[in-house]
Order: C-alpha cells, then sequence, then structure tokens
C-alpha cells in the first residue's frame, strides 16, 4: 500500500503525529517536498521530537527514511538533525537516504529570502530559511544538487557562476558585500563528505521497494492552501504541497499511488502574512493558540487561529483526491459552548460556495457559518468513536456529510495513545 499524507490547511494540521502512527504499518517513509522551514511535532513517552528535514517515521527503528529530490537541503540544518538523532540514541544508519538530485540551500540564499522581504511592500511572511530562493535558484536552471558537491570540478564552476551573479545583486540593490569563493566551496565540499554516506537514486530505491511488495509512505510538509499553484498566493511556499507533489518529489509515478489521507485541525491555523476569513477575534484567538499550543515549530511564530473553513477544505479534498481524512487536536474545542463551520463567503452581495481565488475576495469577505453545540467535557482519555460526546460526534458528522470524505482518524491529545482510529 502506496499512501500520501497531505495537509488540507496552511500547514501544521497535526502530520508529524500521524505520520508517526501511520508509520508502524509503512516500510519507507519519503519526505517530497519543503524544507527545513517545516516542523513535524512527534511525542512519544512525553518526550518532544521535531523534525524539519528528517521524516518523522526515522523513531521506528526499522523503517526506512528517505529524503526525496523535490526537498531543498539546508546541509548545516540536516547534519545537525543527524547530529540530534545520535544523541537521543536513536538508531539511523543504514535507514536514512537522501536524494543525489536534491537542491542545496547556501547561505546567499538565506541573506537573500531576508533582504527581499525587508524590501516588499506586500510582505509574504517568509520564514528566511532560504526555501524561496534556493527553488528560484532550481527553476532558473542555475541550482545546485547534492550530487554536483562531489563533483570538484563542476561545483566549482556552478558556484562561481552563482556567486558572480548573486553578490552583483547584493551589493547593486541592497548594499551587501555578498559571499566569497573559496570558504563557501571548502564548507560544502566538507559538508559533502559528511553527507556521502547517506546519499541514493531515490527513484530506483522506491521502485525496488515497490517490486519487492514493500510498502510506502508519503510525508508532505506545509499544506495545500501553501501550495505554489494552488494556495493563497503569493502569501504560499515555494513548492507543490499538494499530493501531486509526491510524485513529482519522489520520481514515484502516479498510478503507484493507492491512497491520499488528507490531515485538517478541528480548526484552522495560519502561520504569518495572507488572508483568513475564518479568523477569530483576540479573545478566542489567544485562549485557542494557549490551548492548542499554537506556536510554530519551526519559526516559535505565534498562529493566528480561527474556525474550521469547509469552503478551503472541500476544495483541498478535490485538488488532493483525497480518499480518508484525519481530523486532528479536536480536544482543543473541548471547552467552547459553540462551535462554527464556515459554509461560504461573502462580499459585495454575492455568495462564494467555492474557493475563489481573488486575492482582494479573500481578503474582505465575510463568512457565513453554521452553528452547532460544543461538548464541554475533556475527550483526551476517549479511545472509541462511541465513546465521544454527542455533541463531539455531531460536529465530526457534520465535517464528514460537507466535506463527503471518510474521517478515519481524529486525535484527542498531542500523544501517540490519544487517537481514535475508526
Amino acid at each position: 500500500m502506496n499512501t500520501i499524507l497531505v495537509g488540507l490547511q496552511w500547514g501544521d494540521e497535526g502530520k508529524g503525529k500521524l505520520i508517526d502512527i501511520l508509520a508502524k504499518d509503512a516500510d519507507f517513509i519519503v519526505r517530497y517536498q519543503g524544507g527545513n522551514n517545516a516542523g513535524h511535532t512527534v511525542v512519544v513517552n512525553n518526550k518532544s521530537y521535531v523534525f524539519h528535514l528528517i521524516p518523522s517515521g526515522i523513531l521506528h527503528k526499522d523503517k526506512t527514511c528517505l529524503i526525496g529530490n523535490g526537498v531543498v537541503i539546508d546541509p548545516e540544518a540536516l547534519l545537525g538533525e543527524i547530529a540530534t538523532l545520535k544523541k537521543e540514541g536513536i538508531e539511523y544508519h543504514g535507514r536514512l537516504k537522501i536524494s543525489s538530485q536534491a537542491h542545496v540551500i547556501f547561505p546567499y540564499h538565506r541573506i537573500l529570502d531576508s533582504l527581499r522581504e525587508s524590501k516588499r511592500h506586500l510582505r509574504i511572511g517568509t520564514t528566511g530559511r532560504g526555501i524561496g530562493p534556493c527553488y528560484a535558484d532550481k527553476v532558473a536552471r542555475c541550482g545546485i544538487r547534492i550530487c554536483d558537491l562531489f563533483n570538484p570540478k563542476l561545483f566549482s564552476q556552478k558556484l562561481k557562476d552563482n556567486l558572480n551573479e548573486k553578490n552583483d545583486i547584493f551589493r547593486k540593490a541592497f548594499h551587501h558585500q555578498g559571499f566569497r569563493f573559496e570558504a563557501l566551496y571548502r564548507q560544502y565540499r566538507a559538508y559533502a563528505r559528511k553527507l556521502k554516506p547517506y546519499i541514493c537514486n531515490v527513484p530506483l530505491v522506491l521502485a525496488q521497494a515497490r517490486e519487492g511488495g514493500k510498502s510506502i509512505l508519503f510525508e508532505g510538509a506545509q499544506g495545500s492552501f501553501l501550495d505554489i499553484d494552488f494556495g493563497t498566493y503569493p502569501f504560499v511556499t515555494s513548492s507543490s504541497a499538494t499530493a501531486g507533489g509526491a510524485c513529482i518529489g519522489t520520481g514515484v509515478a502516479p498510478t503507484s499511488i493507492d491512497k491520499v489521507i488528507g490531515v485538517v485541525k478541528a480548526y484552522t491555523t495560519r502561520v504569518g502574512e495572507g488572508p483568513f476569513v475564518t479568523e477569530f477575534k483576540a479573545p478566542l484567538n489567544d485562549s485557542i493558540r494557549e490551548k492548542g499550543r499554537e506556536f510554530g515549530s519551526t519559526t516559535g511564530r505565534p498562529r493566528r487561529c480561527g474556525w474550521f473553513d469547509n469552503v478551503m477544505v472541500r476544495f483541498s479534498c478535490l485538488v488532493n483526491g483525497v480518499s480518508e481524512m484525519a481530523v486532528m487536536k479536536l480536544d482543543v474545542l473541548d471547552e467552547l459552548k459553540t462551535l462554527k463551520i464556515c459554509t461560504a463567503y461573502k462580499y459585495k452581495g454575492k455568495t462564494f460556495t467555492e474557493f475563489p481565488y481573488d486575492l482582494e475576495v479573500l481578503t474582505k469577505a465575510k463568512p457565513v457559518y453554521e452553528e452547532l453545540a460544543g461538548w464541554q467535557r475533556n475527550i483526551s482519555n476517549v479511545r472509541y468513536y462511541a465513546e465521544l460526546p454527542d455533541n463531539a460526534k455531531r460536529y465530526l458528522d457534520r465535517l464528514q456529510e460537507l466535506l463527503k470524505v471518510k474521517i478515519s482518524y481524529i486525535s484527542v491529545g498531542s500523544k501517540r495513545e490519544e487517537t481514535i482510529i475508526r
């Protein structure tokens, strides 16, 4: 069984926890896009692990974890994560593999990311990790891949070409001194030596896995509404964060995918800038943020919180071909007397039941809500759907009815065991 796990909102849906749960039934776990701007949190035995590049399944000692060609890799960040695995006593030798075709983030990408953001009138809320500029180089065909680091002559030529262009931009547009070739060349050649044991041909490894009847789990980062094509552009990431990105970012054919599991929160959150039709007002925003610990695992930035947006998620289900769903953090809503689900947007006398891409509409539209009664009971100790309060079941049943997709997983807490599997 080859399964894609994809976020259906603006990321931070709880994919890390679900990947950790599903990994026990998979042989290979593959990360297919994004970079260290993502953060997946897993809680095991009351200990939190945060992964930015390494697939969350690495905590399962008999699983092989791969980083696909669709991911952009900051070698310093990746080696830092590997060092953390070693420190925590997590055995990863022979289980961690990295695509030779993945593109590499350099310091000039990170600096360029921050400088460009500082010049914008319409700021997009970048993490400053250099993700966007690295993907831009990839598309502009001047990027440097992992495999290039192992060819001294080619790497030297590519790095010099990049620095000639980038340093010109730094000095003329941003009055920044730029970067020196020798220091970067030596630094990244040293990274290459450390990463060499992990490098492989990911499409070939996965093809052999499929031929051997192995099960593959594809781990997406961010969420569908941060997708470069289908997200709330320009307030998006720079990669294909929908299910289709799994094929692009690993070299696995679409015909090999058996199932797509979509992940949502029981409410909605977003980090950084951009439209958010169902955003809470301050008092409720603050209380849900505190109860849900809604702070970015990568940047620590506070997340904006709001009601569940069916208009968004229904479109995500369509774009991703979702087979079944997981609803995470249902317990965060425990104390609320009334819950709301957004079923449409209104703007200038027009009602939108399908997601509109006009930025003006998304920025100024008012939500149309359905209201349901809350359950006002702690549900973190519930392990079976039948034991949920009636109003919690009504809320989930209504989401399922609106989205026309079965809800198979319900998270009622941050721990592995605090999950209902239907």
